[in-house]
């Protein structure tokens, strides 16, 4: 059979060959016009000796060929091993090697930083996306390559598609192994739950290289709707985009949304008010941030819970379920939740443990780390590694990373309980808990803050606002003033990497 991913393009192409199919940068393309560039780069591929089942790492920036070569590779049957092309170079050579890669699509730019530093070998072919580069096929050869598509009828569904990389700038990547059917079912999933048709405007604000992007560049190429990929995110350029492209759904990372809000308040700010739908996605919003933006942006608002390995888990609509403001929601009908102890005993409602999920939607495994994956696993459920608890309605609450928690004396101490207090401050900007070591209990409560623009932070302030307001467990032993939180490139906090922050800038003296 073909793919069914690939299918599904070309008969968007063949139903309504001159729509707009995808929007980036300024730039467009017809559904006519994506499907004969996914035909060429197939074509391309081919021409320069790639097989079914290979490997082919590309550094992933936001823009139609990528989205193309995305689609390419689902159609041959090969799989894509999305680089993030800021890391170091060290980094990128262990995600190729963790991805068992044997080509390489890159940009010039890449492949010149990658000499300066010792290069990088495949032992397939180099492709240059927008030049000419020494040994490496320059794009330009796209040019004489057939718009016909290519007879490749072995797919089976079950090859690995995408390979996507947990890990950041240090550690053994864990390559996160996706099959075709795995991106089929996930899509499906979303279209179905968040009501998404062919008239939809589908916008993707995250780096192609993470698996929220490419969801949000699959679920309208699918459907027949329209894709509108942010070349990279900005606040204004997120409005600017949004003003002229009318968008009607997106998944946004809670970071952006929290810089967003921010633009949104400002006197100049344009009205968005073409959502009909906007989910929050990656990190928990908070509070007060989740109650502005649904009173400036008119449209219905939800939050998700989920992982790169299970896909989205649960899901919640606020203005829907008032009464669970603090929830992220029930489980999609793909999945099961189940709040585990140390021990693998289910906890009773309201007692947070650890998150694990039973989900059709779950992922291959970790590429050639079979034994990873099975040792996170208990009874078929995939341990998170996150916190959180069941209420007695089965609406999950989310609470923390579980290597995050920190143990005080043999008191458990969920950071996030502390940061959603003390965030309320006002000269605050954003704030963070981290264990800092002691020689007596082991670790204590730490707590690095941002102050706002203009702001000063009265740490002794601080101080006695946490007494009034935290357990004596809670309190923390040392407080920071720092510039900024660490955060990976998705907005991500990075709290494990606060004490090095810390350190790094000569507080911790």
């Amino acid at each position: 059979m073909r793919s069914r991913l690939a299918d599904m393009l070309y008969e968007n192409g063949a139903a309504t060959p001159e729509k707009i199919a995808i929007w980036c940068d300024g730039k467009t393309a017809t559904y006519r016009e994506m499907c004969d560039l996914v035909s060429q780069y197939s074509n391309l591929l081919l021409s320069c000796g790639v097989k079914y089942g290979d490997h082919i790492a590309i550094p992933m920036n936001n823009s139609i060929e990528s989205v193309a070569i995305f689609f390419s590779a689902a159609d041959l049957g090969v799989c894509l091993v999305p680089l993030n092309p800021t890391l170091p170079l060290e980094a990128i050579k262990a995600a190729m090697d963790s991805g068992d890669t044997k080509h390489l699509i890159a940009r010039k730019a890449f492949f010149r930083e990658c000499e300066k530093k010792g290069g990088v070998e495949v032992s397939g072919f180099s492709i240059c996306l927008d030049s000419e580069y020494p040994g490496a096929i320059p794009f330009s050869a796209i040019e004489n390559m057939s718009t016909e598509r290519h007879p490749c009828k072995n797919i089976k569904g079950d090859e690995s598609l995408i390979l996507t990389m947990t890990s950041g700038s240090t550690g053994n990547p864990k390559p996160i192994d996706i099959s075709q059917n795995n991106k089929y079912d996930r899509a499906m999933a979303h279209i179905r739950v968040y009501e998404l048709t062919r008239e939809d405007r589908i916008l993707a604000a995250t780096p192609l290289y993470h698996s929220l992007a490419e969801r949000l560049v699959i679920l309208p190429l699918i459907l027949g709707a329209a894709s509108i990929l942010l070349p990279r995110f900005t606040p204004a350029l997120w409005l600017e985009c949004v003003k002229e492209q009318k968008p009607t759904f997106t998944i946004a990372v809670s970071a952006q949304l929290a810089q967003i809000l921010e633009a949104l308040s400002r006197p100049d700010a344009p009205a968005v008010d073409s959502f009909r739908s906007i989910v929050s996605s990656s990190a928990l919003l908070e509070k007060d941030v989740k109650l502005k933006l649904i009173d400036l942006l008119h449209c219905e608002f939800h939050e998700m819970y989920g992982t790169s390995e299970t896909s989205t888990v649960t899901t919640i609509c606020f203005q829907k379920v008032r009464d669970k403001q603090k929830s992220v929601g029930l489980p999609f009908d793909e999945g099961k939740i189940r709040i585990l102890n140390d021990d693998g005993t289910d906890c009773p409602p309201n007692v947070i443990g650890e998150i694990a999920c039973l989900s059709s939607l779950t992922c291959k495994g970790y590429y050639r780390q079979e034994a990873l994956m099975e040792a996170a696993k208990f009874e078929g459920y995939f341990r998170t590694g996150d916190l959180g608890y069941l209420d007695e309605d089965g609406y999950l609450y989310f609470a923390g990373r579980k290597k995050e928690l920190i143990i005080t004396g043999a008191v458990n101490v969920y950071p996030h309980d502390i940061d959603a207090v003390v965030s309320v401050l006002p000269e605050i900007e954003e704030c963070a808990a981290f264990p800092y070591p002691d020689d007596r209990l082991g670790e204590v409560v730490a707590l690095a803050v941002v102050p706002k623009q203009d702001c000063e932070i009265n740490i002794r302030q601080v101080q006695i606002y946490c007494a009034r307001h935290l357990a004596d467990f809670q309190q923390p032993h040392k407080i920071f003033v720092v510039d900024c939180l660490p955060k990976n490139t998705m907005g991500k906090l990075q709290r494990m990497n606060i004490l090095n922050h810390v350190r790094e800038l000569g507080l911790d003296e």
